[in-house]
């Protein structure tokens, strides 16, 4: 999941939001306060030569997508946070049990959000609980990165550096892609467009710098093969969803819509079975019985996925899948924070 923190209080009069958005600034300094220059790791012998490798090949990912495909320069990913293995921001979603509409908060700057971070996990399940308790449907994540789009130079997390050479293209032109262009308060179109321009972005790296032949290209294929007929069938299965809740009646009980609504869901989940997937354990949390997902979940993948089909579209026939001429249009024509 692909998300960005915020730590600017200025003009915030609500006081919980004023105490939110200290402790996210204050966590954002913490991370960039321990954060170690590239260049100091590259002569530290004490660091393997693998990860100094995979830090070389995110300088060259961020240099491709800046020449090649038209990202904004950025002075992100010139220093490295050791997360030591641990997760560092949690993310809040939530939605009304029959309806896929993303609850939003409200933030200055960039609007209003489908998602909020924390770097607390207790203060995230805090909030999921509240929203629960309130009549959602909640669901707490972690982020693998984000974006300060600008208020701060993002550093490398070192887990994003445990993913194959696709995957950490993928990610990285992913958040350049916000740094780049991020419209206020439209959470689906920035969200859809980063991922588009990193599934395809990485695809033209990987073909630049390994060859269309190689290991490494055949490998994102499959990668990114499994995440669009996840994707799809997810997507699918929210439209069921959105069918279903059309048919309650305001005389049906609580209990007749909680069991027509989780029995669908459950069918939904049961016919991932029946894809044949590249690597098949990638899915398969979501297919416990026992933590079956809610409606937060699917509709953190139509914030993410829903308009990859248009955005391909466009980028196909209106400008012949050339990427510097694609972002020069819609940085002309969308106005970013």
């Amino acid at each position: 999941m692909f998300f960005y923190c915020i730590f600017i209080t200025l003009g915030i009069s609500n006081c919980r939001l004023i105490s939110y958005g200290i402790k996210q600034g204050i966590g954002q300094i913490r991370i960039v306060k321990n954060a170690r220059p590239i260049d100091e790791i590259m002569q530290d012998t004490s660091f393997s030569e693998d990860l100094k490798q995979k830090l070389l090949l995110v300088e060259e990912i961020k240099q491709f997508a800046i020449d090649s495909l038209g990202l904004n320069p950025s002075k992100n990913y010139n220093t490295l946070y050791d997360q030591k293995g641990e997760p560092i921001l949690w993310v809040v979603g939530a939605c009304p049990p029959y309806k896929l509409e993303a609850y939003k908060w409200k933030f200055p700057i960039v609007g209003s959000l489908p998602y909020k971070g924390y770097f607390k996990k207790e203060d995230a399940i805090k909030e999921a609980k509240k929203l629960e308790e309130g009549g959602f449907d909640s669901r707490v994540g972690t982020a693998s990165a984000w974006s300060t789009l600008g208020f701060f130079k993002d550093p490398i997390l070192s887990e994003m550096l445990n993913q194959s050479e696709g995957q950490i293209a993928r990610l990285v032109i992913h958040e350049l892609t916000h740094s780049t262009l991020y419209v206020k308060g439209d959470a689906q179109f920035n969200e859809n467009l980063a991922t588009f321009v990193g599934d395809e972005g990485a695809k033209y790296f990987l073909k630049y710098k390994y060859g269309e032949n190689s290991q490494q290209y055949s490998d994102y294929l499959g990668e990114l093969n499994d995440v669009e007929k996840f994707s799809s069938h997810i997507l699918n299965g929210a439209k069921q969803l959105d069918s279903l809740y059309l048919t309650f009646s305001s005389t049906m009980t609580e209990n007749d819509k909680k069991e027509a609504k989780y029995d669908l869901i459950q069918t939904i989940v049961n016919k991932l079975d029946t894809i044949t997937f590249h690597i098949p354990q990638k899915f398969s949390k979501l297919q416990n019985p026992q933590s079956l997902p809610n409606n937060a979940f699917f509709v953190g993948y139509i914030t993410y996925h829903k308009d990859q089909g248009k955005i391909w579209d466009d980028f196909r026939l209106k400008f012949k899948s050339d990427f510097r001429k694609y972002l020069e249009y819609l940085k002309n024509n969308y106005e970013s924070v």
